[in-house]
This record gives C-alpha cells, structure tokens and sequence, in this order.
C-alpha cells in the first residue's frame, strides 16, 4: 500500500490498458495522469477520529464483502470526493431486499456490494474529463463507492431476518455490515497520505452519497483547514419522519458516526432535514449546495416507506404531495436563513444529476446546472461571494409553489 501511495504522489504510475486494478502489497504498472486507479481490498487503519477502521461492504450473504476505491490525478491542485448513492437499509424488510438482479415486481432497497462493472472513466456528468463545460475536469478525483446501506455513515454490524425474498436465498437470520463511515475513514487515510495541500475541496455525492457528502465533509475540512470547501447534496433532501431519525430500526440501525464538533455526541437528536443546516452552520466559510426535481420518485419512494412504517410524517396522506411539500419547506427555510447555502431546483422527477448527462443540458430553472456549479466553483469561499452574481437560488417556473394536498 505504501508503494502505492508513494507512486500516485509523484505520478508515476502509468495504466496500459483502461482501469487498473491495483492490489494491496503489489507492484502497480505506472499510468499516466488523468487515469484512473482502482485501489482494491484496503487494510485497516487508525482514523482521524483516532479508532481502527476496516473497510468492507455489506456482507449481505452471497456477495462479496470486498471494498475498493478509485482515484484519479488532476493536472489541477484542486480536490473531487464523491459520495456514490444506491439506496439504503434499516430493517428487517428494507435489507432483505438489496437492489440486485431480480423481476421487476420485487422491492429493490439497496446497493449490498460494489458490482463489478464499476467504472468512473465511463460515467458522465462531473467524470467526463473531455467536456469544455466541466469544471471539475482536470480536478483530482477519489470516488468512494456505496455497498453498505447506511448511508457512508455507518460502524456496525447488525443481524435482520429475511422476511421472505421471492427469489434470492438468504438465510432466516444474517448479519448487514454497517461500515460506510469505516470505508471514508480508510478512504480518508489514503486521501491524507497522497493529496498535498489541495486550494480547493468539493465534496459531493447522488442520493446516499449526497448524504454521505453532508455527514463527511467536516473531516475533509478538519483535515485540510486552509482549502476552500465546496459541498454539493445532489438528490437528498432529508424528508424523514421522527420516528425513522430516533428509532432503532430506523437510523439508528447504523449507529450513525458524525463529527461531534459539529452535530454533537447524539446524532439522533438532529431531524433529517436539518443536517445539512447544521453542517453549512458549523462552515460559513464553505459554499453549500442542493439540487433536487420538483417530484424526485426514488425520494419519495423512500419516504413512503417511512411514513407507512415509521409514521405518522406529514399531514397530507398523498406521499409525493408530502414529500413535495416538505422539501420545498426545507429548500426555503435554509434559503432565508443560512447564507453559505444554495439551491438548484429543476422541473421534472428523475433522480439524481451529477453523474448524468443532464448535468450539462439541464436548464429549467434558467441556467444550465454544470454552468450553475462552475460559478460555485469560480469564487472562493467566504460570505464576500455570496451576495450575488450567477451562484444563486434558482427554481424552475412555479417550483417553490407548494402543490395542495389533493
């Protein structure tokens, strides 16, 4: 690992042929810049919160607990950590029903492993290095996959029973590892080891990892006090209902692990929609972001099963409506109260942008999104770049009218 750390330091590793795999304890080929590495089955290590992590995914029986990562040198000395997304699992009947290759009739939750054709070189949106209108495009990359449930907050392990998958063979009883927060604190160890002194950080990350993004980038910022910081929670709007936030099952299935000095010792005591409030509060000198679609679908899927499960939510029984209604809610209330933050709210209810060609041709809320994030991207952090200019709260025609409970 060490030689491995030393030559993407120097940039000296060079890739024959597509995606490399590089193996712990082995002697990497020697790519060139601007390709991408994969860096399989990590070791344990000390966190920066000082306690030993091990990285691994789900575990979910008949799958491969192996974690890995991927990462990229830019020409820049700036900084891209993305939070990859793929649902979420809390209970008994939300985890034995991961997201896999099943009839479409069957509930589909979560990711449980990192699947084998994984390959950032062949995403879109902020990963297409050959775009003029990427502004991330000669960025240096880390992409941390999602392969446990808990949205990369997670440090431990927790035995479900299978309520009856049609088609999958699970056992009566098995064990999920919540280890999404042992993965960053691995990631980040290596982040610490080979980025020297990015000027500027963006954390971001689709749907789960959009909440990864949130809960993770204080270490970022801890770790690197001088860099700009940058966050963007791409499709995760935090529409919760108490009981999901404070229960066990519920959120606290993941023993969720979040910077203290920033959300305190008891994760718990925080809402859902509050945070990312909480996070841009404790970072006024960092730019905070948001987008979502008026009637995102996956969002409001996972939301009615919170409300039919863990409810009572909120008053009006139409789910999407509820959710719509809620969102807007949250959207306006950070817009009114906390300065570092915006939001690009678009028409339609497809799920996620940031990986998608729609980052570039998304418009209906004036500007185009990637134009949108690259005058984000233009200024420094700090509230003198905030009062104006093209990085503003933007909506698409009659988006922030909340639509009446049928």
């Amino acid at each position: 690992m060490e030689r491995i750390r030393a030559a993407w330091r120097h940039g000296s590793m060079a890739l024959v042929v597509g995606l490399a795999a590089v193996h712990a304890g082995a002697k990497p080929p020697a790519p060139p810049p601007a390709e991408w590495i994969k860096v399989e089955n990590p070791g344990p290590v000390v966190g920066a919160d000082g306690k030993l992590h091990q990285a691994t995914c789900s575990g979910l029986p008949g799958t491969d607990p192996t974690f890995s990562f991927w990462t990229k040198r830019g020409k820049s000395k700036n900084l891209a950590v993305y939070f990859e997304g793929g649902g979420a699992c809390w209970d008994n009947l939300t985890c034995t029903f991961p997201i896999a290759d099943v009839p479409g009739n069957v509930p589909q939750f979560f990711v449980p492993a990192i699947p084998p054709t994984t390959d950032p070189s062949t995403f879109d949106g902020i990963f297409r290095t050959d775009h003029s209108s990427n502004p991330v495009k000669d960025w240096n990359f880390v992409y941390i996959p999602y392969c446990t449930g808990d949205i990369h907050t997670g440090s431990v392990t927790r035995q479900y029973n299978n309520v009856g998958h049609p088609t999958l063979p699970l056992p009566a009883s098995f064990p999920i590892e919540h280890r999404g927060f042992d993965n960053f604190m691995v990631v980040l160890d290596w982040i610490k080891s080979n980025i020297d002194a990015p000027k500027r950080i963006l954390v971001a990350g689709s749907s789960a990892g959009g909440y990864g993004a949130t809960a993770n980038f204080p270490w970022l910022a801890s770790t690197y006090p001088h860099a700009h910081m940058y966050v963007i929670a791409d499709a995760s709007q935090g529409v919760t209902t108490p009981a999901f936030d404070t229960g066990t099952p519920g959120r606290g299935s993941w023993d969720m692990n979040l910077a203290p000095w920033v959300f305190g010792e008891d994760p718990s005591l925080i809402p859902g929609p509050d945070l990312l409030r909480v996070a841009a509060s404790a970072h006024p000198n960092a730019k905070i972001a948001q987008f979502t679609t008026a009637f995102d679908g996956v969002q409001i899927g996972f939301y009615g099963v919170m409300k039919q499960y863990y409810g009572p939510g909120g008053s009006c029984p139409n789910v999407g409506v509820d959710w719509s209604q809620q969102m807007l809610g949250t959207l306006q209330s950070y817009a009114a109260e906390v300065p570092n933050y915006r939001h690009y709210l678009a028409a339609g209810n497809y799920h996620t942008n940031l990986r998608s060609p729609l980052f570039y041709t998304e418009d209906s809320a004036g500007m185009t999104y990637s134009n949108w994030v690259a005058a984000m991207l233009r200024n420094r952090g700090g509230t003198e770049g905030f009062g104006g200019g093209l990085w503003r709260n933007l909506a698409c025609e009659d988006c922030l009218v909340p639509p009446p409970c049928p």
